[in-house]
């Protein structure tokens, strides 16, 4: 669990490594805000994947083995690597159901948690499709994220608007190929 008491004092103590006085007027309540926006940002990190998909289990029975895609669902992240934001993030989930499928805005809510850790993005797909094959029992789910991150526009090499795409495909998905164009060929419509 996330300890909002530590992250106060670790704030305040990293407020005056950068040189500043913790005790200023504009800075005297940011070890509060700070633990606050942790709890809200790295809610996340609360949960196992097992915990998110019993969390967003609200299936219903479905008949139809048609190709399922929401594409577009925006989340932001944070780079392990160095803390930095990973933002502009774009989630397209689609899955093949089997017998059920599952609430439309349970998608976007599994995305935004399993974004709310410190995470790689490329780990963010796989966390989504672990959850996904979980709770619908099917293997053909694919993950497809695009995104920008803090640590190449802002730090380090500094180049604003690189986009880092990752695909995780699994079962059909990875080896249909017909499959593969037909999802690839509908998330680029109307762009």
């Amino acid at each position: 669990m996330i300890d909002s008491e530590k992250i106060k004092q670790l704030t305040r103590e990293f407020i005056i490594a950068l040189g500043d006085n913790p005790d200023r007027e504009g800075v005297v309540e940011t070890p509060k805000r700070v633990a606050k926006m942790c709890q809200e940002i790295f809610e996340g990190m609360n949960y196992t994947n097992h915990e998110i998909a019993q969390k967003f289990n609200k299936t219903f029975k479905c008949d139809a083995d048609d190709l399922v895609i929401e594409r577009n669902i925006p989340i932001f992240s944070f780079c392990e690597h160095h803390l930095a934001l990973m933002y502009n993030m774009k989630v397209h989930i689609a899955y093949i159901p089997n017998g059920k499928v599952i609430g439309l805005s349970k998608l976007a809510r599994i995305a935004d948690m399993v974004g709310k850790r410190l995470q790689l993005q490329e780990k963010i797909g796989s966390d989504i499709a672990d959850i996904l094959e979980e709770i619908l029992g099917v293997a053909n789910v694919a993950v497809i994220i695009e995104g920008e991150h803090a640590c190449m526009t802002m730090r380090g090499i500094r180049k604003p608007g690189v986009s880092t795409q990752t695909a995780t495909l699994r079962g059909s998905f990875k080896t249909d190929t017909n499959l593969r164009k037909e999802l690839y060929s509908l998330l680029n419509t109307n762009r």
